[in-house]
């Protein structure tokens, strides 16, 4: 080999570890950040023996990648799920603080038995009119939170829509930079990064599946089919519910037109915080309120006064329980919607509203002017049978509406300790799931970074070895050097 020879060959070898010095540096820089993947020179060996640096590559692991990817998104649309149900399940609260409506409606029983025994005694009559005040009132706030959490989930699903559409713009931006980049041969390693970490978020946001085509151009799908970007981004849209009442349904997401949310999408989404908080405002709140709606529907159904009359001739009345649809009965094993938010104490009972508390004894509450609805009719002060019949009305198995997926059949006190055990097992259930998606997405992640990620000791030992390569080179150099001044010497 000549010395011009063997001299390209050590300047090519300094270039070669500079460029490589400066790869390290960056790794090392990135080697914190969650969304930036380890960065390699390839060397490759041209004319002569030089060597030169072709190409920075990135260390990647698709299938990791995408195992992520979807494990982030059922995360997310599990942590919604639980998130919900935690704002329900404040309904219930601690079962020693007696604060649920299957609580109260045990207190109003209990209150019941003990007026039962003593009906002239109007402190016992108060305990009666104030269990059933609690109860009404605990169903108002119960349907309350209820609306609350839908819109709540309405307003997370509105968020992540502006979230989606702002980091499909992004995607745009970083795509169409990574297909010139790829086409004019430089660096793109550090768009690659960004690309993957815009998908990343989106995930967490919507569950997506993505394809590459030639150029490195990228296509994403949402799970259930629907493109969400090809070239361009497509319309992410949604219109605000605001006021989510009992019965009124929430609006749809749509992408480029197609609805992925609600009992009408063809294509539905599968995953992400915006299917989670869908499952919550239109499935499981929606549930629980037809729960709450059914055990307001039998309380006025049980507590309703009947014709007394010779022969019965006049339809049921609301008695102790009612609502803006009485004097009428709501009809039998079907849901009322906005019952349980209604539902109150009819005045005729309550005394600081005018009422007389002695009608809880002997009926004419739904009715004061009309003597068919009043069951003690001699006055008789030790007068029980109006309160036994509210106690067997209680205890009475009854007819409830299947779509409520409570016990469809049973008393009003077994329906209201069913409704507990439905929300209580969905929260439990949910909160096993999300643990175990959080050990899984954790589990991908930790594989990924140390398939992807930057190890600091891996980087230092390469170091050394980039610096004993650019000791070699520059001792071969001033070798060179000296040789080459030796041949100048002796010709001069």
């Amino acid at each position: 080999m000549s010395l011009s020879s063997a001299l390209n060959v050590a300047q090519s070898s300094l270039s070669v570890t500079g460029l490589q010095t400066a790869v390290i540096s960056r790794n090392v820089a990135g080697a914190d950040s969650e969304y930036y993947n380890r960065k390699s020179g390839l060397v490759v060996t041209t004319y002569g023996g030089a060597v030169k640096v072709a190409s920075i590559g990135r260390t990647m692991n698709t299938v990791l990648f995408t195992n992520k990817l979807s494990a982030t998104s059922t995360t997310s649309a599990q942590q919604a799920i639980v998130n919900g149900l935690d704002q329900l399940e404040a309904t219930v609260n601690d079962p020693e603080l007696d604060q649920s409506v299957a609580a109260k409606l045990g207190s109003l029983n209990n209150a019941l038995q003990q007026y039962s025994i003593t009906p002239d005694d109007p402190l016992l009559a108060q305990n009666v009119l104030s269990g059933a005040d609690a109860l009404a009132r605990a169903l108002n706030q119960a349907s309350d939170t209820v609306g609350g959490v839908r819109e709540q989930a309405d307003a997370d699903m509105a968020a992540g829509v502006d979230r989606v559409n702002d980091l499909l713009a992004e995607f745009e931006q970083v795509n169409r930079a990574i297909v010139k980049g790829t086409q004019a041969g430089s660096d793109i390693t550090d768009q690659l990064d960004s690309r993957d970490r815009i998908l990343s978020q989106l995930s967490e946001e919507i569950g997506i599946s993505v394809s590459t085509r030639s150029g490195n151009d990228m296509v994403i799908y949402t799970d259930g089919g629907v493109t969400l970007f090809e070239t361009t981004p497509r319309s992410v849209t949604m219109a605000p519910s605001y006021a989510l009442g009992a019965g009124a349904s929430g609006n749809a997401v749509f992408i480029d037109g197609v609805a992925v949310t609600g009992a009408n999408s063809v294509m539905p989404l599968k995953s992400g915080q915006i299917y989670g908080s869908s499952v919550i405002r239109d499935d499981v709140a929606v549930t629980y309120q037809n729960q709450l709606d059914e055990i307001a529907r039998g309380l006025v159904e049980a507590f309703a006064e009947s014709d007394q009359g010779t022969p019965a001739t006049l339809p049921d009345q609301a008695g102790l329980f009612t609502w803006p649809g009485g004097p009428a009965v709501p009809a039998t094993g079907t849901v009322s919607p906005g019952l349980a938010a209604s539902i109150r104490i009819n005045p005729n009972a309550d005394p600081t509203q005018g009422g007389d508390l002695d009608r809880l004894r002997d009926g004419g509450i739904s009715d004061p002017s009309n003597p068919n609805y009043v069951y003690n009719s001699s006055g008789a002060a030790s007068y029980s049978d109006r309160i036994q019949g509210l106690l067997t009305a209680l205890a009475a198995d009854r007819s409830f509406d299947p779509a409520a997926k409570a016990d469809p059949s049973t008393s009003l006190t077994g329906f209201a300790s069913s409704s507990v055990g439905w929300l209580e097992a969905q929260r439990q259930s949910s909160t096993t799931t999300l643990g175990y998606q959080k050990a899984l997405l954790e589990r991908t992640s930790e594989a990924l970074s140390n398939a992807t990620g930057v190890s600091i000791d891996e980087e230092m030992t390469l170091m050394m070895e980039l610096e004993r390569s650019y000791s070699a080179s520059s001792t071969l150099i001033t070798t060179i050097d000296k040789m080459l001044n030796s041949l100048l010497e002796a010709v001069r």
